[in-house]
């Protein structure tokens, strides 16, 4: 198989179609297993004299859906179902390869276990933390407003990582460090601020659990070389393939939601045929 692919099917049958060594990086975003059902509307507001929101002037619009998506959330045995799966990306995986698991705190330690497992202890390379503001916030604990991100090599010693590819970011005390450090600005670190998908942006597609380019964009650059081939086999809305996209990198998206599919097929070109 050659060539930027979409695939419509469940990822585990249609990963064992793909040879050993297949791609350079993995990410996946599995579902976060919450135990409910997950669901994601996509508003757009239009002018109407009689509307139900009033703008800058006195205008008038109208507030219209557009979408909306859902999909369940919920695993009896979240180890199980997700064991199979990273087994195959292990296999999948270059031998100087990289797998980014983007996932809920309150699997991450679980899932941390599995992957020491099969990729042995010493391959584990970071624990990231993407770290945003939106949501609910509540009195009764401390916010939750953070994502884990486990990277995992497939050898110890071999795998590829190009820090200097790596968009820099401001420093968060400039007054500290000369103006030419400033001008040029530091490595991220294990902790990333990062806004989510703004409403609003360019990058909204109106998926549930929409990543934002910019973290992607990160993990491919530092990951990956032009000309490499790279796997979401949880793809969602496609952010990994739009971010391969525009960096020069060959990509392969896998989801079982006919949606997303759908999604990633508006937002990307040329695709393959769904299997």
């Amino acid at each position: 198989m050659d060539g930027d692919q979409i695939l419509l099917g469940d990822n585990l049958g249609l990963l064992g179609q793909f040879p050993d060594s297949s791609f350079q990086l993995i990410y996946i975003d599995p579902p976060f297993n919450t135990g409910r059902r997950q669901h994601r509307r996509s508003l757009r507001t239009v002018a109407d004299p009689n509307g139900d929101r009033t703008g800058f002037g006195g205008r008038r619009y109208r507030t219209q859906q557009v979408a909306a998506t859902a999909y369940e959330d919920s695993f009896d045995d979240y180890l199980a179902f997700l064991g199979p799966r990273l087994r195959e990306a292990r296999r999948l995986l270059d031998e100087t390869g990289t797998l980014y698991v983007h996932l809920d705190p309150r699997e991450a330690h679980y899932v941390k276990l599995l992957l020491d497992d099969l990729f042995g202890r010493d391959c584990f390379l970071n624990e990231l933390i993407w770290a945003y503001d939106y949501g609910a916030k509540t009195r009764r604990r401390w916010p939750t407003k953070h994502d884990t991100i486990l990277v995992y090599v497939k050898h110890p010693t071999r795998y590829h990582f190009d820090s200097e590819a790596v968009d820099r970011e401001p420093y968060m005390a400039p007054g500290l460090v000369t103006p030419e450090k400033r001008e040029r600005g530091k490595l991220p670190t294990s902790v990333w601020w990062h806004t989510i998908v703004p409403t609003n942006g360019s990058e909204k597609t109106g998926y549930p659990t929409q990543k934002p380019e910019g973290v992607l964009r990160r993990i491919v650059q530092a990951s990956s070389r032009p000309g490499d081939r790279v796997l979401d086999f949880f793809a969602g809305s496609g952010t990994l393939g739009a971010v391969a996209q525009s960096l020069g990198r060959g990509y392969v998206l896998i989801d079982s939601n006919p949606e997303a599919v759908a999604v990633m097929r508006r937002r990307l070109q040329p695709a393959s045929t769904p299997a």
